[in-house]
């Protein structure tokens, strides 16, 4: 089998700084912020869980673009393609092209959502693909729900698993970088079809009528549990920004905003600043909500919410938080914090509010 893999260097690095992706300048802005690269170890997170008896040639961008990674794991690799220092959106398309000439059976990429458009552009519906998540947006349906699922595809594809076409949404970078989430359907690629593994597309919060209501509901009975001297770290989302309406708090949509005593104490947080909140305040809660589709609770439009900082908090201190109506079709909740101990210990069975005092008891799978 002739398996293709693609990272893209940059790809996740504005996440834990607050920034809503890193394409173009936005990198270099990331770097200047302190962020680290999220790509390598989800690229070796993904290759480690790959059995070693699976028989895969492997075709690799270059350097970082996959080369490195499969050298670090031991594996051989042919190498295709040349790039500069710092890689671009061309290269990816650029050098997705030339495996797809050279015949791959699958190609793996390593990004988010301006990846997906890029390997996208260049091999459409013609070979099957697995998008391993590493950025910060990553709301299509090509992406499977965390690098060691990736791996599972890898494998199922291997053993004759159908391949299904998938979404690859278009999102609009500007309005995402003023809180507003626009997108659009941009492509499709055809990618293994593992319940399960697959995470799906992200589906519209419910504007009607009946969905702003059951918001309110939900936002009003959480902030009359809101107790004094704790601080509250408010995810991104609707449902999270109802309870700052209950408290006539005006909270960012897309960002992490943290409440104490009723008063914003940080709006649009970094990790950074995250973490200095929690060593002047000591008792914290995060609040959160499942992303509409595909029921991630962290790692997806969230990535502020770090190992460290959701251990810091402790895991027994989330509040997760969502209309009845988000929650049909979902089978389990998802978590993809980067950090495989700590999906694991959030695993399990959890209380979703979905309105004055009801809650739905869920699991969290990985």
């Amino acid at each position: 089998m002739r398996v293709g893999l693609l990272v893209n260097p940059v790809a996740g690095m504005g996440g834990s700084v607050g920034l809503k992706g890193t394409d173009g300048v936005m990198a270099e802005r990331a770097r200047a912020l302190g962020a680290q690269p999220v790509t390598p170890d989800r690229s070796r997170d993904f290759l480690a869980h790959i059995p070693p008896t699976l028989p895969v040639r492997w075709l690799a961008g270059p350097a970082e673009m996959g080369e490195r990674w499969l050298r670090d794991a031991g594996l051989q690799c042919q190498v295709v393609g040349e790039t500069a220092a710092n890689t671009d959106a061309g290269d990816t398309r650029r050098i997705a092209t030339e495996m797809l000439r050279q015949g791959i059976d699958l190609l793996v990429f390593v990004g988010g959502d301006g990846t997906a458009r890029d390997v996208c552009d260049a091999v459409g519906t013609g070979p099957a693909v697995i998008g391993v998540p590493a950025g910060v947006k990553v709301y299509s349906a090509v992406f499977a729900v965390s690098a060691r699922a990736a791996a599972r595809l890898l494998e199922a594809f291997f053993h004759g698993a159908e391949t299904g076409e998938e979404e690859v949404l278009d999102i609009d970078e500007e309005a995402f970088r003023e809180g507003r989430l626009d997108a659009r359907l941009y492509g499709a690629m055809r990618v293994p079809e593992v319940a399960g593994d697959l995470q799906g597309g992200k589906e519209a919060s419910d504007s009607g009528v009946s969905g702003q209501a059951a918001k309110r509901e939900v936002g009003e009975y959480v902030a009359g549990l809101l107790q004094q001297d704790v601080l509250y770290l408010l995810g991104p989302g609707t449902t999270v920004r109802a309870v700052a309406d209950a408290v006539s708090v005006e909270k960012s949509l897309l960002g992490v905003d943290a409440l104490r005593n009723g008063e914003l104490v940080g709006r649009d947080l970094s990790e950074r600043q995250l973490l200095d909140l929690l060593e002047r305040y000591q008792v914290a809660r995060i609040v959160v909500t499942p992303l509409g589709g595909n029921g991630f609770v962290f790692g997806r439009g969230n990535r502020q919410f770090t190992p460290a900082v959701i251990r810091k908090v402790g895991i027994d201190n989330v509040i997760i938080v969502a209309i009845a109506s988000k929650l049909r079709g979902i089978g389990s909740l998802h978590v993809d914090t980067g950090d495989e101990s700590l999906d694991e210990e959030l695993a399990g069975y959890v209380e979703v509010v979905i309105g004055w005092q009801r809650a739905r008891m869920m699991r969290i799978s990985v």
